[in-house]
């Protein structure tokens, strides 16, 4: 996923070193057999293209001949998607039509017209799209596998990191072109957008991420639907976890590996005591989101920030 390739937090570290020994062998053994690959946001063809592609974004049919279905998709959401976020993926298996017809019809999309409709639109596309592909990924390998030595070591048995390439080899089409999971996020979403709240609309398939939704985005809701998911999450023990006895707030690690996204919308001239830039944004996030007791907590005590251990068990019912 997006997590691919971010820094290990402090407390993550802790179980690094517990594991350092024997991943060092298994990761040794994975390259010799299998190779291990670059850098996979060093750039390329689609970044490349779909950057050209935004300078045409004036050209198409415009937003009147935009539409996309999501009925089918939405009723899948509503059937096997739970209040908690969690998926029924057994029981989507065996009705999977609905999720197959909107893939196909995302695949079919002009990105020319996606590009000239308001940002609301766009964004509710491509975070329905990411959604939709990821449970394409589970549905496609459930029941999940153990992957090799190295990720059946260090992550759970149904864990999606154990499908091979999930989100930087495995691509499906989406508006005229064949884009993995990564490249939706960092390439589109991230470098054509200023929206902090894509890293609680965008669903990783794990137990520490935000909580699917049992609804498609909208370009009308949007806005009501990212406030919505971004109080949830900070409401779950994935989140956000305040301990007033060691004077800790504790975040998920999301917020480790993207804290500079939230600068822009959340940030302040004035930093918050003992915390850089992109801590600052995120606490003020945190504040906004989480709740009154939250923000009453950052505003007046003194407090470290800590990072969440990141729980990649399969979000599944």
């Amino acid at each position: 996923m997006r997590r691919w390739n971010a820094p290990l937090s402090d407390e993550r570290l802790g179980y690094g070193r517990r594991v350092a020994l024997a991943s060092f062998v298994a990761l040794a053994f994975f390259c010799v057999f299998v190779g291990c690959g670059g850098d996979k946001n060093a750039g390329g063809e689609t970044a490349g293209t779909w950057n050209s592609l935004s300078a045409e974004s004036g050209s198409g049919s415009g937003a009147n001949g935009f539409a996309i279905e999501t009925k089918g998709y939405g009723e899948s959401l509503a059937k096997y998607v739970d209040e908690k976020g969690l998926v029924d993926y057994a029981g989507w298996q065996s009705g999977r039509a609905g999720l197959d017809s909107y893939i196909a019809n995302i695949a079919r999309q002009d990105y020319a017209d996606l590009r000239a409709q308001p940002d609301a639109e766009q964004l509710a596309f491509w975070f329905n799209a990411y959604n939709a592909i990821t449970v394409k990924y589970i549905l496609d390998h459930h029941p999940i596998k153990k992957g090799g030595i190295v990720f059946g070591t260090l992550y759970p048995a149904n864990s999606i990191r154990q499908i091979k390439g999930v989100w930087d080899s495995l691509k499906t089409p989406v508006a005229g072109r064949e884009l993995t999971l990564d490249e939706i996020e960092h390439e589109v979403l991230r470098a054509q957008f200023s929206e902090p709240r894509l890293h609680v609309a965008l669903v990783c398939a794990a137990r520490s991420c935000p909580p699917l939704r049992n609804e498609p985005y909208t370009a009308d809701m949007l806005d009501e639907q990212l406030d919505d998911q971004a109080r949830k999450f900070l409401k779950s023990q994935h989140g956000l976890q305040i301990d007033r006895e060691h004077r800790q707030i504790r975040v998920s690690t999301i917020f480790d590996w993207y804290g500079g996204d939230f600068t822009k919308t959340f940030g302040s001239p004035e930093s918050l005591s003992d915390h850089n830039e992109a801590e600052t944004a995120v606490l003020h996030f945190v504040a906004r989101y989480g709740g009154e007791a939250a923000a009453a907590y950052i505003d007046e005590a003194e407090y470290s920030l800590r990072y969440l251990d990141y729980d990649w068990t399969l979000n599944e019912q």
